[in-house]
This record gives C-alpha cells, structure tokens and sequence, in this order.
C-alpha cells in the first residue's frame, strides 16, 4: 500500500467518526433543556475557527514562516482575485448547507437523518457526470437507485403513525418531521453541486487545499454574518453573539470546522463520491448510540429495510473487479 493509499484511508476513517460525533452531539445539543444557543452564529464561528486552523497548517507546510505565510496567502488570494472568487459559490451553498443541516437535526433523530441525507451521493453522482463528465458503470446506476428506495423506506410512515395522525391530529410533530426532511433534501442537493464544484477546483490546479480552504473560510464567515444580519439580529443585540453556548456547543463547533478540513483531504486523495459513500458508514454508529443513549429513535421494519439497501448501495458502489496481472507463464515467448 503506498503512502498515498494511507492518507486516503486514514482520512476516510477520520471522516466516519467526525461524522458520527458531530450528527449526535449536535442532536443532542438541539433537544437538551438549556438555554438555545443560536445556529446561524456557531456556523460563522465555526467557519472563522476552520480559517484559523488552515493558517497554522500553512504556516506548518511552509517551514513555521510567518513571511513564507504571508506571501502565500498574498500570492494565491490577493493577487489571484478571479480564482479566489470562485469559490464563493461552494462556500455560499456550504453555508445553506450547513444551516439546513442544524434545522434537520432540531426535529429528526441522528439515525433518520443520517440515513435520509446519504442522498447526497445520489446528487453528487449526478453532478459528477454532468459537471466532471465523469462515467459510471450501469452497477454503480443500480446501487444509486437503491439508495434511493432505501431513503424512501426509511421515511416512509408506518400504519400506526399514519392512524395517530388522524385519530390524535398531531400534525404539528409531522409537520416539523417534513420541514426536516425538506431541509434535508434541499441540503443533499446544495451538497452535492458544492462538493462536485469544489472537487474540480482542487484537482485544476496546484493550489494548496489549506489555501483553498482558507478561501472558503473567508467567503463561509461573510455569507454567514449576512445570515445572521437577516434571521437572528435582534436576538444578537438582546443577548450576545455567544448566548446559549457551552461546552457542548463549543465541541460541535470544532467538530463543524474540522470535518470541512477532513472532507477537503477525503477529496484531494480520493474523490467525492467514494466520500459520501464512506460517510454512509456511520449510519450504524448513530443508530446503535441514538437507540441506547439518546432515546430518541426506535427503529421500524422500514428502517430496517431501507437501512439494509443504503448499505448495500454503499458496497455496491465502491466495489471493483479485482486487475488480473498476467503471470511469467502468461506472457508471450520470443
């Protein structure tokens, strides 16, 4: 296995439990009896902490020089403006992304969410083919549609559900479960266009990816004060920027800014689509937790189900025919 096969699974794995930690530490922090902290303010504190990170990463690959730092980020920002504004448009879809992504989790448990969002790589796919013009073979089609049943089974209504809805009309819970899944949705679209678009970025030219997320850091924390100028700005000038946070909070804002850096290297050393697959595993994870810690999912045969075909789906996907090398008795004689 080569130095670069290392790198690429040791992020891979990275990126399974980043994922798993923030889904459920996120859940937990928006359904725990605290003061409620605001959303759209740990997004751009989180996207100011991610810039701050890249910076000491640059400032590690270039020799601990702040000069060195400095005429990097002059040479490949400033005086690169057409490339540097580029990367508004993923950094602006992330931070729709990444708002949706607190308003699913206020009102879906980790394990539906991580099940429904795995969508993504069913948008990524196709905005791979259309946008990288990437091919894929009519197995991987096969496994695409069967991730998409298997979405479809997990938020699927059972009976009984469906008769509580009528008898005890408790159509507020099921219209808080809709607007999660919309935002799910919407957020697997925003995705998978952003992902694609920032995967063609990186692999077009030799800029660093601390750079390039630098670049995004710098768009992220504009798009998101402009979010909380327009949703959230009387609340910041009642409490404070930072009402509500904790601990807690403070650790999904790290694992928020981090997972961004670790999807960054998933991209660079494998591709986008092999990463949403890999994310998929941590379904397991967040169902095993949400079911015996959170208490806040039972699981149905439909969940079963639809969780076994994204699964399926998953291997599916990734799995290629082994290369066959011809031997010494294979090759042609002189």
């Amino acid at each position: 296995m080569t130095k670069k096969d290392n790198r690429r699974w040791i992020s891979l794995v990275a990126l399974v439990c980043q994922t798993t930690s923030l889904v459920l530490l996120l859940r937990y922090s928006r359904t725990v009896k605290t003061e409620k902290y605001l959303s759209s303010t740990a997004i751009v504190t989180a996207e100011f902490l991610k810039g701050i990170v890249c910076i000491f990463l640059v400032w590690l690959e270039n020799d601990r020089s702040i000069n060195r730092v400095i005429l990097v980020l002059n040479e490949e920002i400033y005086n690169k403006p057409h490339d540097t504004m580029k990367l508004a448009i993923p950094s602006g879809l992330y931070s729709i992304q990444n708002n949706l992504l607190f308003i699913a989790l206020s009102y879906l448990n980790a394990a539906t969410y991580q099940v429904t969002y795995q969508l993504k790589i069913l948008t990524t796919a196709l905005f791979s083919v259309f946008m990288l013009k990437k091919k894929i073979e009519k197995r991987q089609w096969f496994s695409l549609f069967m991730l998409a049943i298997g979405v479809a089974l997990v938020t699927w209504p059972t009976p009984d559900e469906s008769n509580k809805r009528l008898t005890v009309q408790n159509q507020a819970t099921w219209l808080q479960q809709m607007m999660g899944f919309c935002a799910v949705l919407v957020s697997a679209v925003t995705s998978g266009f952003a992902g694609v678009y920032f995967e063609q970025i990186l692999k077009t030219g030799p800029t660093s990816v601390w750079v390039r997320n630098i670049q995004l850091a710098i768009f992220g924390t504009i798009f998101g004060l402009l979010i909380v100028i327009c949703f959230d700005y009387k609340a910041v000038m009642d409490k404070g920027f930072f009402q509500g946070y904790t601990t807690l909070v403070w650790i999904v804002i790290f694992l928020q800014a981090t997972g961004g850096l670790i999807i960054a290297v998933v991209i660079k050393y494998a591709d986008n689509i092999i990463k949403g697959f890999a994310t998929s595993l941590s379904i397991l994870f967040s169902s095993v937790i949400s079911y015996f810690v959170l208490h806040d999912f039972t699981p149905t045969l439909f969940f079963y189900i639809g969780t076994m075909c994204v699964l399926t789906a998953t291997f599916l996907y990734g799995w290629e025919k082994p290369k066959v090398t011809p031997s010494a008795n294979d090759q042609p004689r002189v």
